[in-house]
């Protein structure tokens, strides 16, 4: 008699698929988490202004070489430190998308699909 219910094998896969789902969710949550803690730096003027920032893009630290202080080069100091902050936040979203593109060949994702929460 149960024959007859054949159509419920399909709960099983749907099961796996709701375990999968919950267990992507469970990475992307500590995935999040971790790009708090991974720091990357970006810089200009040769390393005269260097930025920091977690892989969220969060500005954490600033750097600035004494010897470009003067107050003839104020927009020049200006330039680089946005310049600086720029580049920091570019390399924190590449580092973003690399951890996530790890995250999704781990789960047999393809490296470059867009996973959500990002």
């Amino acid at each position: 008699m149960l024959k007859g219910l054949g159509g419920l094998g399909g709960l099983g896969d749907m099961g796996k698929m709701m375990k999968a789902a919950q267990e992507m969710q469970q990475k992307m949550t500590d995935l999040q988490a971790e790009l708090d803690t991974i720091m990357v730096q970006g810089e200009s003027g040769a390393g005269l202004v260097k930025a920091t920032a977690n892989a969220k893009g969060v500005l954490t630290g600033l750097s600035i070489d004494p010897s470009i202080f003067n107050a003839d080069d104020k927009e020049v100091v200006e330039d680089l430190i946005l310049a600086a902050i720029k580049d920091v936040q570019s390399r924190a979203q590449d580092r973003a998308k690399d951890e996530m593109g790890r995250l999704a060949e781990s789960m047999g994702l393809p490296r470059d699909m867009n996973l959500p929460g990002m």
